[in-house]
């Protein structure tokens, strides 16, 4: 690349170490340039191991795969909205069965190829074949042969049955090139091999260079079909997103303006960089429940009377003095403001008596086992949070274990029960306006992914969860959820821990930032972001 300037910031652009040394004052390097153009840097603790936007997500992912990638409906803004981007409207019939979309004229994949209704057609195909990621979401209630390519412009969904949510689902699927990844098919793997490390999108950004486990240099599309809300003038020569894994590091390059924007920041760490000169807090309620979960199929925590025990000797004040009031407790599975919500009665709080009630009712009711804890290396709120797991058990004469692993080894280990951690700690965004993603998250089908680490097979809950995602009578469908709530705090597969506030620290000359409640933990939209200095 031309006029790339390596300065007090090329470090990070090179994949290099980062000091862990923090910086005294609030005083701060320039901001990186590509000649007159102005580079993002976000810092953030999670790799991304894959790019393809059908084969799996989490926030770093996401945030990667949606800067790539367009998505018929792109969700916005606090509260959360649907406004069109690929497709310009849409209609649906009477039943809610048959959805109409109609693209946009002007949008182009990166290598010139336009986005048709074939491309579009192809990827919902290929997302529902390949049943990972995404597939969840419409599988139930979209065979792959019901998508038809009406014309260039028009592509049709044909339900099996009325689904509520359908529409809610929409942003999460992104529209693959189907030319670039056909060519790139080996034993009929849809391409996922090449598609993991190689892009075929139409987004605002491609891809220089995809390091997964250190660096992603993305660079912006300047022709991009959907322009750039902060002007041509504005536009960043591209975005690098640095994998930092270590808090002190990320705050350490934030303060030495090495890096833009940092997040997975621990709750001492905000509070003392939020007013330092140069500095912007971004803090906001979020609808992302922090829980740990429980295998509930293997091991001590296999035994519900133990998993109540648990629930009720844990301290959840701390989960509140951790966040340093940035918190609130959960009250049921679901948080507060997604439809379907209720307060559940006797949500389990701290309270050892019953606690040994329960424990004296299981096989281990003098205690005496040890349980493994394991949370996302490099994310101190939950290794304090194990801590305060490992003191209230101590009082049921169980040890706790505490294992820090990187997310991609935790998330493997959690996919199979039986090699499941006995808790983990599990950060879930709700990644539609819509209570089936929660819900689903207790059904079996939710085993093999992140949130359904519990490995918790009910088949009532199954059952009440596949009727209220397709019930179109929102009371009925609302008493569904209330059931479905009800009864996962009764088999308790988690401790329902809290809902903390959505953070990011950035300096000062970053603007662009809007926040969404849907993105999941650190993820930001890339797009409208700029740098506003000289």
């Amino acid at each position: 690349m031309q006029g790339f300037t390596i300065g007090r910031r090329g470090a990070i652009a090179a994949g290099l170490g980062a000091a862990a040394g923090v910086a005294a004052g609030g005083s701060a390097g320039a901001f990186e340039r590509d000649g007159n153009r102005k580079i993002l840097v976000f810092a953030g603790g999670q790799p991304v191991p894959v790019i393809d936007p059908h084969s799996r997500y989490d926030w770093s992912t996401r945030m990667i795969q949606q800067s790539i990638y367009d998505a018929l409906a792109k969700y916005v803004n606090n509260p959360p909205q649907i406004v069109p981007w690929l497709a310009e409207r849409w209609e649906t019939s009477a039943d809610q069965t048959v959805w109409t979309f109609h693209l946009v004229a002007n949008a182009k994949f990166h290598n010139g190829d336009p986005v048709d209704a074939e491309a579009v057609r192809y990827s919902f195909e290929r997302g529902l074949r390949m049943n990972k990621g995404v597939a969840w979401m419409l599988k139930d209630v979209l065979p792959p042969e019901n998508i038809v390519a009406v014309d260039p412009r028009t592509v049709r969904f044909t339900l099996s049955r009325p689904m509520p949510s359908f529409l809610t689902f929409i942003p999460l699927w992104f529209i693959v090139n189907p030319k670039q990844v056909q060519a790139h098919v080996v034993n009929n793997d849809w391409g996922e091999a090449w598609l993991t490390g190689n892009p075929a999108g139409s987004g605002p950004f491609r891809v220089r260079r995809l390091e997964p486990q250190s660096v992603i240099h993305l660079d912006s599309v300047p022709e991009y079909w959907k322009g750039w809300p902060q002007g041509e003038q504005n536009r960043l020569s591209g975005v690098i997103y640095r994998i930092v894994r270590e808090p002190a590091a990320r705050r350490a390059l934030l303060q030495r303006g090495e890096a833009d924007i940092i997040t997975e920041i621990p709750a001492d760490d905000f509070e003392q960089l939020k007013g330092m000169r140069g500095i912007r807090p971004e803090d906001h309620k979020g609808l992302t429940t922090f829980a740990i979960t429980m295998n509930t199929t293997k091991g001590p925590t296999a035994d519900l009377n133990v998993r109540k025990a648990i629930a009720h000797a844990f301290d959840y004040d701390a989960l509140i003095q951790i966040h340093n009031g940035a918190a609130t407790l959960m009250t049921s599975p679901f948080p507060e403001v997604i439809p379907g919500y209720v307060a559940v009665p006797d949500m389990p709080r701290r309270n050892l008596d019953k606690a040994r009630e329960f424990l004296a009712k299981s096989a281990h009711p003098q205690g005496g086992f040890e349980l493994e804890y394991v949370h996302v290396q490099g994310l101190e709120d939950p290794r304090r949070i194990g801590l305060v797991l490992l003191n209230s058990l101590q009082a049921l004469n169980i040890k706790v274990n505490i294992v820090a692993q990187p997310w991609p080894t935790m998330v493997a280990r959690g996919a199979k029960a039986e090699t499941a951690p006995d808790m983990v700690s599990v950060y879930v965004t709700p990644v539609a306006a819509d209570p089936d993603v929660i819900a689903g998250k207790y059904h079996t089908r939710a085993q093999g992914n992140f949130w359904g680490m519990h490995h918790l097979t009910d088949p009532q809950i199954s059952q009440w969860v596949d009727a209220a995602r397709v019930e179109a009578d929102e009371t009925k469908r609302n008493a569904l959820y209330a059931e479905i709530q009800k009864r996962v705090v009764e088999l308790q597969p988690e401790i329902f821990g809290m809902l903390a506030n959505r953070r990011w620290l950035m300096r000062d000359w970053v603007k662009g930032f809007s926040y969404c409640p849907l993105r999941l933990t650190g993820e930001v939209d890339l797009h409208p972001m700029w740098i506003d200095a000289r």
